[in-house]
């Protein structure tokens, strides 16, 4: 079952994750959604992520979960920019991308089934 995930990026220019190799490298709505639609679909964050940690074959598997048919769109409000990402990925697997894009510049405000 799918979940839309409502987010926020208060102030994007902070969006951004401890480690440039993981992090958002977006500047406007639709990259944003660009880059967080492609962490969702493909293993290519968390394969940039595992390779930076000390042990990388002693990673979580789970974590590199992904779902092909997720999406995310984004909108541009004053400064603030809206994401609401749908996808069928378990709460926590978003949280962690995010946190590796975003760092703690992002925002969850709702959560519904799609």
């Amino acid at each position: 079952m799918a979940t839309r995930y409502y987010l926020s990026l208060p102030d994007p220019k902070q969006a951004r994750g401890g480690d440039p190799r993981t992090s958002f490298s977006a500047n406007g709505a639709e990259e944003f959604a660009t880059q967080l639609q492609d962490a969702l679909r493909t293993r290519s964050l968390f394969e940039r992520w595992s390779s930076t940690q000390d042990d990388p074959d002693d990673v979580d598997e789970a974590l590199a979960a992904t779902d092909p048919s997720a999406t995310v769109t984004g909108a541009q409000h004053d400064l603030r920019i809206d994401l609401v990402a749908t996808t069928s990925l378990a709460g926590n697997i978003v949280k962690h991308r995010l946190r590796l894009l975003a760092g703690n510049g992002w925002e969850l405000r709702d959560v519904t089934s799609a």
